[in-house]
């Protein structure tokens, strides 16, 4: 059991850091997006929209996997399956502090 827990320490230390290296993605987006909008020309305004697309992405692909994570705890929570529920709910929290 005390292997299993410090497993799971090791996992969630990464995991936060994977968060705070990604939780720029929608700041960046939306920086750019604002450039976009205070750009002179169609032409820098067009890229400021490529540069804020992939981190607009990321940050879409992590809601999208935090709503699939949300609907596993509504599922396994119904069931009685905590733990189930319990891990989908903290794969959630991961993805929704990722796409901040």
């Amino acid at each position: 059991m005390k292997l299993i827990s410090l497993w799971a320490g090791v996992i969630l230390t990464f995991c936060s850091f994977s968060i705070h290296a990604e939780s720029s993605h929608l700041a960046q987006a939306l920086t750019h997006a604002e450039a976009a909008v205070k750009a002179t020309d169609g032409k820098t305004s067009a890229e400021h929209a490529e540069a804020a697309k992939p981190h607009a992405k990321t940050v879409q692909e992590h809601l999208t996997s935090a709503i699939v994570s949300l609907d596993s705890v509504i599922e396994h929570g119904k069931l009685g399956h905590n733990d189930l529920a319990k891990k989908a709910a903290e794969e959630a929290v991961t993805h929704l502090k990722a796409a901040q």
